[in-house]
């Protein structure tokens, strides 16, 4: 946003605040058209501001995935590594199921591919991946897991459970049955 005109700066706030409120309501698919409208500029600006969906979906998501992040970093020096990386990938789950639209921005693409180290998925891939290796190094968690295959994991759950009446409750009987296949020993 540096170096823009203030009209322009004040566009994409104006935007980027619409689209927030679109996304919550409508999820991953919200129509950038109506973005546009209720911001009352054309899909053009909205698209000069955003090129992709995935571009606008990220610039919602960054300030929760941030908090997220600050969050892996406190839990990193928790005694009990296994249960630090369990509770910030079920806080991430939570806020995946709260935050409508996250689980498609993570499931673009794998880390490895096409994830931009400032993107939601690079930003949250590096989080947890700190947790993981630190969980691993400790042996709690067997060695052949992945922070892709947390996300995944993650991702999926919340994408599965998002329809259900009380999306919380059968994602969380979901992440118990997963998490308990974490473990070194299988437990």
């Amino acid at each position: 946003m540096t170096g823009q005109r203030s009209d322009a700066r004040r566009n994409y706030a104006h935007i980027l605040a619409v689209a927030e409120a679109e996304v919550a309501a409508q999820g991953a698919q919200a129509s950038v058209e109506r973005i546009a409208r209720v911001a009352g500029v054309g899909s053009a600006t909205v698209r000069r501001h955003f090129p992709t969906r995935k571009a606008l979906l990220e610039a919602v998501f960054k300030q929760r995935v941030q908090a997220l992040c600050e969050r892996a970093q406190t839990l990193r020096d928790e005694h009990d590594s296994r249960a630090a990386l369990v509770e910030w990938l079920r806080e991430l789950l939570a806020y995946s199921l709260a935050a409508r639209g996250l689980a498609d921005v993570l499931s673009y693409e794998p880390l490895q591919d096409e994830a931009t180290q400032d993107s939601c998925a690079g930003v949250i891939g590096a989080a947890g991946a700190s947790l993981l290796r630190r969980a691993v190094d400790d042996q709690a968690v067997r060695a052949d897991v992945t922070i892709d295959d947390l996300l995944t994991l993650i991702v999926g759950i919340a994408l599965a459970t998002e329809n259900y009446t009380d999306p919380a409750a059968h994602a969380e009987r979901a992440f118990r049955l997963a998490v308990a296949g974490l473990g070194a020993t299988g437990s």
